[in-house]
């Protein structure tokens, strides 16, 4: 399979359930980013990507959270993001991506209850959240990380211009 070839989310190497969300969303065609990093993510291999915002970089990552994630089989995604707001965004994302897989999607974040947090997380299969509050949660014992197989920092170099690089 060809990298520079792939102008169909079809010639990607994603599976039917996956392609048909895809289309269920409106795309018809990848973008740069998402022809050169789905099929590397979904092959299981590390990737660091930069776009424009509106690139469809959250599809990327969903595609492997979509082809990476089992339903009922612990946490197995983690995404961080800098802020609530976009801790939300990427959910509402996922959810769509990920319809057909029905995974349990939880989020993560400070300025809400940590306690109904503590309540979903035994049952989340990805969870999205802010690096303060994770940390929260590693530090009470509430959050269980040893069956992660995809980790996505979005919008990294954000987290690391507000503070976060510890």
């Amino acid at each position: 399979m060809r990298l520079n070839r792939m102008n169909l989310f079809e010639d990607l190497g994603l599976n039917n359930e996956l392609l048909e969300a895809i289309k269920g969303l409106g795309h018809t065609k990848p973008t740069q980013i998402q022809q050169k990093s789905i099929p590397l993510i979904i092959w299981g291999k590390d990737v660091v990507g930069e776009s424009a915002t509106g690139s469809g970089k959250t599809l990327v990552f969903g595609c492997g959270v979509f082809e990476q994630t089992a339903r009922k089989k612990g946490l197995q995604a983690l995404i961080l993001a800098p802020t609530r707001e976009l801790a939300d965004q990427v959910k509402e994302s996922l959810k769509k991506i990920t319809q057909k897989k029905e995974l349990n999607i939880v989020t993560v974040y400070g300025g809400v209850s940590i306690n109904t947090q503590i309540q979903n997380l035994p049952n989340a299969d990805v969870v999205i959240g802010t690096p303060g509050r994770l940390l929260d949660h590693m530090n009470k014992g509430t959050i269980d990380l040893s069956k992660i197989k995809l980790l996505v920092l979005d919008e990294a170099d954000r987290m690391l211009d507000m503070g976060f690089i510890e």
